[in-house]
């Protein structure tokens, strides 16, 4: 016992009170071996026999009380477990470890649900300290492939659970984690292949149907959902590539990859705010030029998107020719000049006015080149000296239709317009 031999002491006190079913010690010595093993049922026997033969035995008084207290643990823990609970059975497991030591059954499902729980470097050593003792121990040779599982090493996960079963095959746990593992990297690798051979329907099916093998392997499935987000982009179904990058961090919140595709849909769906937010999240992990880079271009486009769009108000694209822009700028000035809303409420006149100004003020940024290259970098053009505010409309307008009186607006039914040059 004083060696840590807890199954050949446990040999030993049998024997001594076969010989002596009357030797008080040798009682009490099998008794604390079989508490010390996990054994608490047939520790309680041992303590009992003690007090038939001594009833004021105090130390059989409280080690039948230690037995009790880890038949309830376990009692506990058991319920606990059913209920996913993980950290209850863990705390319950520690308490009992105190009264047995030795026991393996209780180290096995601390072990397991220190895995469940994501804390791999520990159950992973509580596994190993096993194995060392015991290399046959298919519990703790499934422990381990359950780590490397949960940590998305699903190859070397498989040959642990392949041992385990080697040692016992009725092991349903390490059958099923092992079914699992194996469906698992064929998914992900038939969705991977599809994927590069550009079968992007298909690899998005794979990937879904790989996401539902096993919800609690968290580190594979951040994986898929990032990858059926990239999948989503290529499809161009931004808000849904977005919503699986969420979910992978929400499974991985260390997941760079995954942060970085989910900003990338933001701002290609013009969500500037939002791609800061995770370009910043990124940088603050990984301070790299290209991260610097990416954070740098999403705050300029996130400048840019806070002043009006020139080129939305003139309903043309960013790489709109000259020509393009006047003839944008001539189509939008008819529109909504002033004189042919005359006869509108004042509400309709003072919105058709503010849009005749805004469409006369893009007009005045892009038909400049210089003022146009200023504007497409970014640059705060009041702070370069043109104030938007001073410029008049009407003599933009003027001096693009020609002459003082240009044209004017006359009806030529209800609701119809057509304008004269004067």
């Amino acid at each position: 016992m004083m060696l840590g031999r807890f199954r050949e002491a446990l040999g030993d006190a049998q024997q001594s009170v076969r010989l002596d079913d009357s030797f008080v010690r040798g009682h009490l010595r099998e008794g604390k071996c079989h508490l010390s093993l996990g054994n608490a049922m047939a520790a309680s026997r041992c303590f009992q026999r003690v007090l038939e033969l001594d009833h004021k035995n105090t130390q059989a008084q409280q080690e039948l009380k230690n037995a009790s207290t880890v038949l309830e643990y376990e009692k506990i823990a058991e319920v606990d477990f059913e209920k996913r609970d993980f950290r209850k059975v863990v705390f319950c497991m520690d308490r009992a470890l105190e009264f047995a030591p030795a026991c393996h059954r209780f180290k096995i499902l601390k072990a397991e649900c220190l895995a469940l729980l994501g804390r791999y470097p520990e159950a992973q050593s509580v596994a190993s300290d096993i194995l060392r003792m015991d290399s046959t121990n298919a519990d703790a040779l499934y422990v381990r492939g359950l780590c490397l599982y949960y940590e998305d090493c699903i190859e070397k996960a498989v040959q642990f659970f392949v041992q385990a079963l080697r040692m016992a095959p009725d092991h349903e746990k390490a059958c099923l984690a092992c079914r699992n593992a194996k469906a698992l990297k064929a998914k992900k690798e038939d969705g991977n292949k599809a994927f590069k051979e550009g079968n992007y329907k298909l690899a998005y099916e794979l990937y879904t149907e790989a996401l539902g093998i096993d919800p609690n392997n968290i580190k594979t499935n951040a994986k898929l959902y990032c990858n059926r987000g990239t999948v989503n982009s290529k499809l161009r179904k931004l808000e849904e590539a977005i919503d699986d990058c969420t979910n992978a961090v929400k499974l991985d919140e260390t997941y760079i990859k995954a942060y970085l595709r989910r900003a990338q849909c933001y701002m290609d769906t013009e969500q500037y705010e939002d791609a800061v937010r995770d370009y910043e999240k990124v940088y603050q992990t990984e301070k790299t030029k290209e991260h610097k880079q990416l954070l740098k271009n999403a705050q300029m486009e996130l400048k840019k998107s806070k002043r009006k769009d020139y080129y939305k108000i003139l309903g043309v694209d960013k790489n709109a020719s000259e020509d393009e822009i006047k003839k944008a700028y001539r189509k939008r000035a008819l529109m909504h000049h002033p004189d042919r809303h005359s006869g509108a409420s004042a509400e309709v006149q003072k919105e058709e006015e503010k849009k005749f100004k805004e469409v006369g003020e893009a007009f005045t940024i892009l038909s400049d080149p210089k003022k146009k290259a200023r504007y497409d970098s970014g640059q705060d053009l009041e702070e370069d000296g043109l104030n938007m505010g001073d410029f008049d409309a009407n003599n933009i307008f003027k001096a693009f239709f020609g002459g003082p009186g240009g044209f004017s607006f006359e009806a030529s039914g209800p609701g119809n317009f057509f304008f004269q040059f004067g």
